[in-house]
C-alpha cells in the first residue's frame, strides 16, 4: 500500500445521467487499495459493465501495488531497497523515468530518492530514527536520482543503484500514477467521460452526469483536521486534467515543542520550515504529458511544497498547462 497526504476530496454526487440510447449511464464504482479508497464515476458505453470496470482497477492497483509499493515488502521497489537485483515491470519503469525528469526539471527539490532521509525524520518506510546533522550530512552523500539508472540485459530492464545505500520512495507519484493507469482503462473501454480519484489524487475527463465539468472539493488546511469529515475551501469545476494537492497541516508531528513537517528538502536533508500550508496542482491535458496527468500533478505539488510560496509561483510560470492554488498560514 502506498500511504500518500493529498487533501483534494472528489466530488462524488451524482450516479446515474438520463438513460437515453445514445447517452452513457453513469455509475459509481469504488474499492480499496494502496492504504485507503478509490472512487471513480464514469459514463458507460453500451455493452460495458460496472463489474468490468472494477475488475480492472482492482488488477491494476494490485499490479502496482507489487511494484513500486514501500509498504508491501515483496514489492519490486522494497526488494530493490533491500539489495535484490529485481527485473523491473512497466510501473516500474515509468514511475522511475516520469520520477527522474521531475527530478531533472525541479534542480532537485522533487526527488524520490531522498527515501533514507525520509526515513530518518519518521516519514518513510521505517520508523523515526535519532536525527542528527552527522545523520542527515552522511545520507545527503548518496541522494540524488543520478545515482541510479537503467540497464537493458537479457530482454530485461534492470536498476543499477551506484551506492548500495541508495534507495527511492515513489510515494509522491504513485498514486497520481495509479489514477492514470485507471483512466488509460477506461479510454481502452471506451469511457469518453470520467472522474478517478486515488487516495484523493484525481484525473477527469468530458463531461459529469449533471452535462458540466467535474465538481471537486477543495479541502481547507486546518492543522490537525479531521480527514473524515473535513472542511471545505472552495469548489472548483473542471475537466480534462489531473488534480492533485499537497499539503503539510496534516501529516507532521511535535518533538520537544517544534513541529516538524513531513515536506523534506533535499537540498538540506531537513523538514521544510516556510509557512505555505499546501499547494494544489492543477494539470490540463494541453500539456505535453497526455497520460500522466495526475502522475505529473503529484509530483509538481511535492515540488512545491518543498520550495514555498514565491518560488513555487514562478516555477508554475514556466510549467505548460499547470494552473497552481497555494495557501498558507
Amino acid at each position: 500500500m502506498i500511504l500518500r497526504r493529498s487533501a483534494i476530496l472528489a466530488a462524488v454526487l451524482l450516479l446515474l445521467a438520463a438513460s437515453c440510447s445514445d447517452t452513457p449511464r453513469y455509475y459509481t464504482v469504488e474499492g480499496f487499495a494502496q492504504g485507503g479508497t478509490w472512487h471513480l464515476i464514469c459514463g458507460l458505453p453500451k455493452g460495458i459493465r460496472p463489474q468490468q470496470v472494477k475488475a480492472a482497477a482492482d488488477s491494476l492497483l494490485l499490479e502496482i501495488d507489487r511494484s513500486v509499493s514501500g509498504y508491501n515488502k515483496g514489492s519490486i521497489l522494497s526488494r530493490i531497497n533491500a539489495g535484490e537485483e529485481v527485473a523491473l515491470d512497466r510501473h516500474f519503469i515509468s514511475n522511475f523515468e516520469q520520477s527522474r525528469e521531475v527530478w531533472e526539471l525541479s534542480h532537485g527539490a522533487f526527488d524520490p530518492s531522498a527515501a533514507p532521509l525520509f526515513d530518518l525524520w519518521g516519514f518513510g518506510f521505517t520508523g523515526e530514527e535519532t536525527v542528527s546533522d552527522m545523520a542527515v550530512d552522511s545520507i545527503l552523500a548518496f541522494v540524488g536520482m543520478d545515482h541510479f539508472r537503467l540497464e537493458e540485459r537479457g530482454g530485461e530492464t534492470f536498476l543499477v543503484k551506484d551506492d548500495p545505500r541508495c534507495k527511492l520512495n515513489f510515494n509522491a507519484i504513485a498514486q497520481g500514477y495509479s489514477c492514470d493507469c485507471i483512466a488509460a482503462a477506461l479510454e481502452r473501454l471506451g469511457c469518453k467521460d470520467y472522474l478517478v480519484e486515488v487516495g484523493r489524487e484525481i484525473v477527469c475527463k468530458g463531461r459529469s452526469a449533471r452535462g458540466g465539468k467535474w465538481r471537486i472539493a477543495l479541502e481547507k488546511p486546518v492543522e490537525g483536521a479531521d480527514e473524515l469529515n473535513p472542511e471545505i475551501k472552495e469548489t472548483l469545476e473542471i475537466t480534462d486534467c489531473g488534480i492533485v494537492t499537497s499539503g503539510n497541516y496534516r501529516k507532521f508531528y511535535e518533538k520537544d515543542g517544534k513541529k516538524y513537517a513531513h515536506t523534506i528538502d533535499p537540498s538540506t536533508g531537513r523538514p521544510v520550515t516556510h509557512n505555505l500550508l499546501s499547494a494544489t496542482v492543477i494539470l490540463s491535458d494541453r500539456a505535453s504529458h497526455t497520460g500522466h496527468l495526475a502522475a505529473r500533478a503529484d509530483a509538481y505539488a511535492t515540488w512545491m511544497m518543498v520550495i514555498g510560496g514565491e518560488a513555487a509561483r514562478s516555477a508554475a510560470d514556466t510549467l505548460a498547462g499547470v494552473n497552481l492554488i497555494l495557501i498558507g498560514e
